[in-house]
């Protein structure tokens, strides 16, 4: 049996610039950070042959090519594991839509998953790379590639996406006391809902080539946001979420709606200095930047929604059981 935990992701500033269509030309770069709720892959070898799979469903096969999950499916293509394995995956939050980065997550987890099963070592750079081309490449996904690095790496970090393809990544050089202070003063709040993010991302990926300047400004204000945390001008990363959300929300018509607005404004009026919606937006989880004195204000003016408290990971994917019982056949 082999079990990996993949953690969920918080994104501070830059989302949108890690689309190709943009850092092919222009560069990208996101301020992104592993938390502490996770995605979990567990694998058991069968005696038989047989494929199963338990998720929010389960399935019962005899090859590859019948998976209905395509994630799963295409993971084991490209890792070559064809029979004899059942796998379960285990979420600490809706698994699809909260804007968290849960579905990446799962790629990667399975990747690693069934790579560890395989007794290969890969880097944490092949498995992001891959995760990509499932995603992306090969099942047309509408978005970007900040979530498949930040569940990987794990941890408080810069990715600059290069015009060549490369992905340079940077931990942010942060105190374990400043971290654990900035970690203490974001909130999250369930929306009480979730959306299907290509139907946000479709039109955003859309709009770049008209929005080329609100995208450069946002790569720069991950940047921003890099030298602040390095400077411990925390209260600073607020403001610049705030900038950061005002300009997302124009990338596309359902980034944001009124009801949204009106729990971000309230949010705002109670003591916060940021925030943002996680993800694509149009629904999932509100992140907010708000110092402690303020915080008891805001939770009691957002009553209606559900808060979710989280620190920041400082791990990305990782095995935490491996016992293989023979080697890969």
């Amino acid at each position: 049996m082999i079990i990996t935990q993949t953690p969920l992701r918080i994104s501070f500033a830059g989302g949108g610039t890690d689309f190709k269509d943009f850092w092919q030309e222009h560069e990208g770069g996101v301020v992104s950070s592993a938390i502490d709720k996770y995605i979990h892959v567990i694998l058991k070898e069968r005696f038989d042959d047989l494929i199963v799979l338990n998720y929010s469903r389960r399935e019962r096969v005899k090859s590859v090519d019948e998976i209905e999950h395509h994630l799963i499916r295409e993971c084991m293509k490209k890792t070559g594991v064809d029979k004899g394995i059942e796998i379960t995956t285990l979420a600490d939050i809706p698994s699809r839509g909260s804007g968290l980065g849960s579905s990446s997550c799962v790629t990667v987890g399975l990747l690693h998953t069934l790579y560890t099963y395989k007794g290969d070592l890969v880097t944490a750079e092949r498995i992001a790379r891959e995760a990509c081309e499932i995603e992306i490449d090969i099942l047309g996904s509408p978005i970007g590639i900040q979530d498949q690095y930040i569940a990987t790496y794990g941890g408080l970090r810069y990715f600059k996406f290069c015009k060549d393809g490369e992905v340079k990544t940077e931990r942010v050089d942060i105190s374990p006391w400043n971290q654990l202070i900035l970690s203490s003063r974001l909130m999250l709040f369930y929306l009480n809902r979730t959306r299907k993010s290509s139907s946000v991302l479709n039109e955003q990926k859309g709009n770049i080539p008209k929005k080329i300047k609100t995208l450069c400004r946002m790569r720069d204000m991950a940047l921003e946001i890099f030298e602040q945390i390095t400077d411990d001008n925390l209260d600073i990363v607020g403001e610049t979420m705030h900038k950061g959300w005002l300009d997302k929300k124009s990338m596309a018509s359902n980034v944001s709606d009124t009801k949204i607005d009106e729990f971000y404004n309230i949010a705002l009026e109670a003591g916060a200095l940021g925030g943002k919606v996680a993800g694509a937006g149009g629904g999932g989880f509100l992140l907010l930047y708000v110092p402690r004195e303020n915080q008891d204000r805001v939770r009691k003016s957002l009553r209606s929604l559900r808060e979710l408290p989280f620190m920041l990971e400082p791990d990305g994917s990782k095995v935490i059981f491996n016992q293989r019982r023979r080697m890969w056949k």
